[in-house]
């Protein structure tokens, strides 16, 4: 199986399937020396991991990460980082019914259909537990990025129809974590999590928006052609499960504009050059220009429900079943903490490739 591995000078490499042994990763490319705070990777483990609250999946998995190299005396050594993270409350046997059966929106068909065979268990490989190995390379990368001043929030949109309508400029973002759902408006968070409530007892599920802003990113991130800054962001969000959308600054919206009402007119700010207003989300040309870079990740309702649906087994005979097993009526709350980790893992990234390309800029 191809397509496990992610970054070009900071690469990060995933393993183990979701009723598996482990889950874990091998991050290579992390410079040598930096401090690791534990509490920080154990926090943002615990931001994503499954029976934090009534409105998630109860599967109790603690989500304590082991590592096995590239780590003493608690700093790195500059050698791959790999660790593991111990499945503890899997149980298969919630899955033994759809065995023979391709869920509607699962890959169980397509990987069936690639493959030859497919693990049943949870998705196996295509479970949303492989991110776990992802928001522990992100919240690394993001120990990294914040010796650089650089800081990642993401917080949840929308929910639903339920949408936080003010800009995130608006929004008090250091309440996020406050909110059940993650959402920084107290109203608009009240209201999710009531529809998730009803969604629970309708044995449904919805989906909504993710909205990440980077801050402190200066000018010159990004490689043209076809590594741009943003087709870098969008890779990475379009890789996490479920998501079905990826837009940055003004994003759709802009595409309704005039030139006139869209253009970032530059303007000099305490001898620092800046733009007015930054429907450019940040980057421009593919390049960040030292503006905040935000952009949006849309997730798609969560596909295991518990209402009866129908479908067709491996012998395309039609059949009526109803999910059992432990999952969220809605992933984008634990979402959250995977899209910061995927942005810090990209933004590290492409920090380090200009740091390597600094070293033969032509001085004019």
């Amino acid at each position: 199986m191809a397509g496990n591995s992610i970054g070009s000078v900071l690469v990060l490499t995933t393993f183990g399937e979701s009723h598996g042994c482990c889950v874990g990763g091998v991050l290579d490319g992390y410079p040598a020396g930096i401090e690791i705070d534990y509490n920080h990777l154990q926090t943002e483990l615990s931001r994503r991991r499954p029976g934090q609250s009534g409105l998630v999946s109860p599967r109790d998995e603690k989500d304590s990460v082991e590592f096995l190299s590239g780590i003493y005396q608690n700093r790195t050594l500059g050698s791959p980082i790999a660790f593991i993270i111990k499945n503890k409350d899997s149980r298969s046997a919630e899955y033994d019914n759809l065995k023979n059966l391709y869920r509607p929106s699962h890959s169980d068909y397509t990987y069936e259909k690639k493959y030859g065979t497919r693990d049943e268990r949870g998705g196996g490989r295509s479970s949303a537990r492989e991110t776990a190995a992802r928001v522990v390379a992100g919240a690394l990368a993001k120990q990294f990025l914040k010796k650089h001043n650089i800081k990642i929030n993401a917080f949840v949109k929308s929910i639903g129809e339920i949408e936080a309508n003010k800009p995130y400029y608006e929004l008090s973002l250091e309440n996020t974590e406050k909110s059940p759902v993650r959402c920084p408006d107290n109203e608009t968070s009240k209201k999710m999590v009531q529809y998730l409530e009803k969604l629970i007892e309708e044995g449904d599920s919805t989906g909504g928006v993710i909205e990440c802003v980077v801050k402190g990113v200066k000018p010159g991130l990004g490689e043209p052609v076809y590594d741009k800054l943003h087709s870098a962001l969008g890779k990475a969000m379009l890789s996490i499960n479920a998501v079905k959308g990826f837009e940055y600054g003004s994003g759709f919206t802009g595409a309704k504009m005039k030139g006139s009402e869209h253009n970032d007119p530059f303007v000099l700010e305490n001898d620092r050059i800046k733009t007015s207003t930054n429907n450019s989300g940040g980057i421009q040309g593919g390049i960040s220009n030292g503006m905040d870079i935000y952009f949006r990740v849309a997730f798609k309702p969560t596909p295991t429900i518990r209402k009866e649906q129908t479908t067709i087994d491996n012998t395309g005979s039609s059949t009526k079943f109803s999910a059992k097993g432990r999952h969220d009526p809605c992933v984008v709350p634990r979402a959250v903490p995977i899209v910061e980790g995927m942005a810090a893992m990209v933004i590290m990234d492409h920090y380090l490739k200009k740091k390597s390309s600094d070293v033969n800029k032509v001085n004019v």
